[in-house]
C-alpha cells in the first residue's frame, strides 16, 4: 500500500492504491453546521495585496481595459519567470504564481489561432513580435487554420448568418476542469507514474488511429506534469511530493490551475470543487495548533486573489459575446454526498467570505450547489451573501447528483462534469429562433436575404396556420441539428490535433467519459411565437421579394414565464424535440450529447442578427437570457416565472438551464433578516420543483441606472451584477449590454 509522511493522520486505503480524490474526501471531511460567527477579517498582508490589486485594475480601466500584453513569447507552462503582484511585497503573497511575469499581463496564446492573438495584441496598441507570426504562419498550423480549412460552404453560411453562432472556432473550447487537488494529495511524481502505467499498457501493439491518437495524447500529458514541477520550482516549490499543510494543499492546487490557464485561453476556466477537500488539510493543521483561524482565511482569500487576477487577451468579437472580460473560474461549494451527509465545511464559508473581507467580484465564479436539506446556517449565510453582494449563483445539488454523483463541479458557467473523470466539448448556440424565421420563409434568412438553409417550400398565405408552422419547423430543426453537430464535429477535432489541453487532461483519468455539449439561443421567443400563433392570429408582413420580415398580431396569447401550462408546455417540447434531434447526429469521439439554454451576454449580439418574431419582439432587439421568459411577458410576479422555468426537464438540458432574476430589495423585505429568510424560501420551493439554475441579484433599476451614468463613483468600481449563468463589473459591460441589463425584468413583488 503506498504511503506518505505527508498523509499523517488521513483515513481510508482506495485512495491510497488509486488516483482517487473522492474516497479521500469520503473518508476524511467533516461536515460543519454551525454558523458563521467563526470567520476571520483580512489581515494586513490581505489589505495591502488586495490594495495593490485594486490600484492595478484602476489602471487596467484608464487604459481601456488591458494593462499590459506580452508580444515576444508563446506562452507555456514554464515560459515566463516568476511574478508577483508586487516585488516588494512578494513575502506578503501566502500563494504565489502568475500567468506571466506581471500582474494582469496577458499572455500571447497563438496555438488556438495567429490571426486572434495579433489581433488581439493590435486592438490595444501592441504589436506583436513578426518573428511569431512567420512562425505560425509558415511552420506550424493552428486550431482555427485547421477548421477553416475544413470548412463546407454550408458550415460558413450558417456562421457568417449567425443561426449557429459564438462557435469555439476562434478562441479555446474551455470547459475542461483538471481535478487540481491530485497534486497536493499525490504529488506530481505519482501522477507521472500512473500516466506512464497507463501508456504502457496502451494499445499493446496494436496501431488503430484511437491507440495512436492516445498514446501520443499520454505522452504529452506527462509531458505537462513534468513541466509543472519544474514551474513549481521557480517559486521555491517542490510539487513532486504531496501537499504536507494546509498552505502547500492550497499552493500544489493553485499550480495545477496555473498550468492550465498558461496554455488554455478557453471559453470557461473553471477551478472546480476544490473547498471541502482543502479544508481536510486546514483542519487538520487547526487541530495540531500549527494554523490559526485567521491564517486559514488568510490562505483562501489570496487563492481567490490569484483567482481575480485571471485575464486573457481576447478579441473585439468574443468580447462582443462575452462582455465584462469573464473568465469563468467558477468555484463550486456545498452539496451533498450520496451518503446523505452535507459536504458543506468550514470551508465553504471562508470561500463566501471573501467577498465580505475583499469586496463582490465577478471572479472566482461563485457556485452554490444547493439542496433545502444543506445546514440552515449556510443556506442562510450564502443568502445574506447575495443580498450584500449580489455575488452569487445556486444550482439545485438534488437534480445533479444523481447524474454526476457527488464530486461533480460546474464546468463553466452552469453546467456540470464529473471531476477527474471526463471532459465536455464545449459548443456554442443554435439560434431557435432564426430556425423559426427559416421554416417560414423556406430557408431563406430575412436578415440578409441569403439562401442559407434547405430551399423547402416557404409559407405563402398571409395568416399562420399552426400545424402548417409547426411542421416545417420540425424538419428545419433536423436540419439546423445536424449541420449544429457536423460543424462542432470538425472543430473538436481541430482543436483536439492543434491546441490539445494536454495539462488539463493530465489531471483526468485516461479513459476519460465525453460529453457534447449544445445550446440553444432564442428559447423563450419561439416558445411565445408559437403560441400567438395558436392562440391568436398572425399575419405576416413581407418585403418586395415575399420574404416575412414582421408581424402584425391580433388578440391575446399565453406567454411563457406565467405559470400557464398553455405556453409552458410548448417550451417542455421545444427543449424535448431539438434534443432528439442532437441525439440523431454522430458526435465526435462518440461522445454523449447534452443541451443547454443559457445565452451569456450574447443575447444581445444574437439578436442583433435576428429578424421579427410572431411574439412581437422587433429585429435588432436583445434575445432574453437564458432560459428567462422574453422581456416584459413576466406578468404575475416572481414565483409564478421560476415555476414556470421549472418545468422544464433538467434530464432533457443536462449542459444546464440558466435563469437570471433581479429582485428589488423591498420585494424581499424591509430588514436584512426578513430578505434573507424570504430568499431561502425561494430558492428552497424553487429547487424543490426540480429546476436546475438560479443567478441571485438584488438591487433596483436605480443603482444600475446610476452606475450607467456615475461609472467614475467609488462605491461602483467593483460592483458586480449575475448575468446569464456568470457575474460581471456592471460597469465593465459595454453600453449596450448595460442597457440590455437593466431593460430585464426587476421583480417588485413576490
Amino acid at each position: 500500500m503506498a504511503n506518505f509522511e505527508q498523509w499523517e493522520g488521513f483515513k481510508g486505503n482506495i485512495w491510497r492504491e488509486e488516483i482517487n480524490t473522492r474516497d479521500f474526501i469520503q473518508n476524511n471531511y467533516t461536515p460543519y453546521d454551525g454558523d458563521e460567527s467563526f470567520l476571520a477579517g483580512p489581515t494586513e498582508a490581505t489589505d495591502k495585496l488586495w490594495g495593490k490589486l485594486q490600484q492595478l485594475q484602476k489602471e487596467e480601466r484608464a487604459k481601456g481595459g488591458v494593462l499590459d500584453m506580452d508580444t515576444h513569447i508563446v506562452s507555456g507552462i514554464t515560459s515566463h519567470e516568476p511574478g508577483y503582484i508586487d516585488p516588494e511585497l512578494k513575502d506578503l503573497e501566502k500563494i504565489v504564481g502568475l500567468q506571466t511575469d506581471k500582474p494582469l499581463k496577458r499572455a500571447f496564446m497563438p496555438f488556438g489561432g495567429i490571426k486572434m492573438a495579433e489581433e488581439a495584441c493590435t486592438t490595444y496598441g501592441y504589436t506583436p513580435d513578426p518573428m511569431l507570426h512567420k512562425i505560425f504562419t509558415e511552420y506550424h498550423k493552428t486550431h482555427n487554420q485547421g477548421v477553416f480549412d475544413a470548412y463546407t460552404p454550408e458550415m460558413r453560411a450558417v456562421r457568417k448568418n449567425k443561426i449557429i453562432t459564438g462557435l469555439p472556432d476562434t478562441y479555446g473550447r474551455g470547459r475542461i476542469v483538471g481535478d487540481y487537488r491530485r497534486i497536493a494529495l499525490y504529488g506530481i511524481d505519482r501522477l507521472v507514474e500512473a500516466k506512464q502505467d497507463d501508456l504502457a499498457n496502451c494499445g499493446n501493439g496494436k496501431m488503430r488511429d484511437s491507440i495512436i491518437r492516445q498514446r501520443e495524447e499520454l505522452s504529452d500529458q506527462i509531458r505537462a506534469l513534468k513541466q509543472m514541477k519544474v514551474m513549481a520550482a521557480s517559486y521555491g516549490c517542490d510539487i513532486s511530493k504531496p501537499a504536507a499543510n494546509a498552505r502547500e494543499a492550497v499552493q500544489w492546487t493553485y499550480f495545477g490551475y496555473l498550468a492550465a490557464i498558461k496554455t488554455q485561453n478557453g471559453a470557461a476556466m473553471s477551478i472546480g470543487r476544490i473547498s471541502t477537500f482543502l479544508d481536510i488539510y486546514i483542519k487538520r493543521d487547526i487541530d495540531r495548533g500549527i494554523l490559526t483561524e485567521q491564517e486559514a482565511q488568510e490562505l483562501i482569500d489570496h487563492l481567490v486573489l490569484k483567482l481575480r487576477m485571471v485575464k486573457f487577451a481576447r478579441i473585439p468579437s468574443y468580447n462582443e459575446l462575452f462582455s465584462g472580460d469573464p473568465v469563468w473560474a467558477t468555484l463550486s461549494i456545498g452539496g451533498k454526498g450520496q451518503d446523505g451527509r452535507s459536504m458543506v465545511t468550514k470551508n465553504d464559508f471562508r470561500f463566501l467570505h471573501t467577498l465580505e473581507n475583499m469586496g463582490p467580484a465577478p471572479e472566482p465564479n461563485m457556485t452554490v450547489l444547493y439542496c433545502d436539506k444543506l445546514p440552515e446556517a449556510f443556506r442562510r449565510y450564502a443568502a445574506a451573501i447575495s443580498v450584500r453582494t449580489s455575488s452569487v449563483q445556486y444550482e439545485n445539488d438534488d437534480v445533479m447528483r444523481p447524474v454526476w454523483g457527488d464530486d461533480y463541479a460546474i464546468c463553466c458557467c452552469v453546467s456540470a462534469t464529473q471531476t477527474g473523470k471526463e471532459m465536455q466539448f464545449f459548443g456554442a448556440r443554435a439560434n431557435l429562433a432564426k430556425c423559426l424565421m427559416y421554416a417560414i420563409n423556406g430557408g431563406v434568412d430575412a436578415k440578409t436575404k441569403v439562401q442559407v438553409g434547405p430551399k423547402y417550400r416557404p409559407i405563402t398565405s398571409e395568416y399562420l396556420d399552426y400545424d402548417e408552422v409547426m411542421q416545417k419547423y420540425d424538419d428545419m430543426m433536423t436540419w439546423l441539428a445536424s449541420v449544429y453537430v457536423h460543424t462542432l464535429n470538425l472543430i473538436h477535432y481541430m482543436h483536439d490535433k492543434y491546441n490539445y489541453e494536454a495539462a488539463e487532461m493530465a489531471l483526468i483519468d485516461t479513459n476519460v467519459r465525453r460529453t457534447f455539449a449544445t445550446g440553444i439561443a432564442g428559447f423563450s421567443h419561439v416558445v411565445d411565437s408559437l403560441s400567438a400563433i395558436k392562440y391568436a392570429k398572425v399575419k405576416t408582413i413581407r418585403d418586395e421579394n415575399g420574404i416575412v420580415v414582421d408581424f402584425e398580431t391580433e388578440g391575446d396569447f399565453p406567454r411563457y414565464g406565467n405559470d400557464d401550462d398553455r405556453a409552458d408546455d410548448i417550451a417542455v417540447w421545444l427543449l424535448g424535440t431539438f434534443l432528439k434531434k442532437l441525439k440523431q447526429c454522430h458526435t465526435y469521439r462518440d461522445s454523449e450529447p447534452t443541451t443547454s439554454i443559457l445565452t451569456i451576454t450574447s443575447n444581445v449580439v444574437y439578436g442583433k442578427a435576428t429578424s421579427s418574431l410572431p411574439d412581437g419582439r422587433k429585429a435588432g432587439e436583445p434575445l432574453s437570457p437564458g432560459a428567462n421568459p422574453s422581456y416584459g411577458a413576466e406578468k404575475n410576479g416572481l414565483l409564478a416565472s421560476l415555476n414556470s422555468v421549472a418545468k422544464l426537464p433538467y434530464e432533457w438540458a443536462l449542459d444546464g438551464i440558466s435563469n437570471t432574476q433581479t429582485i428589488n430589495p423591498d420585494a424581499l423585505g424591509h430588514t436584512e433578516e426578513e430578505q434573507v429568510t424570504n430568499l431561502v424560501n425561494i430558492l428552497d420551493g424553487y429547487f424543490e420543483k426540480g429546476a436546475h439554475h438560479l443567478n441571485v441579484n438584488v438591487f433596483g433599476k436605480e443603482k444600475l441606472i446610476d452606475a450607467m451614468e456615475h461609472p467614475e463613483k467609488e462605491e461602483y468600481a467593483n460592483f458586480t451584477i449575475r448575468v446569464s449563468g456568470y457575474a460581471v463589473k456592471f460597469i465593465d459591460l459595454t453600453k449596450e449590454q448595460q442597457m440590455d441589463v437593466i431593460s430585464r425584468t426587476c421583480h417588485a413583488t413576490m
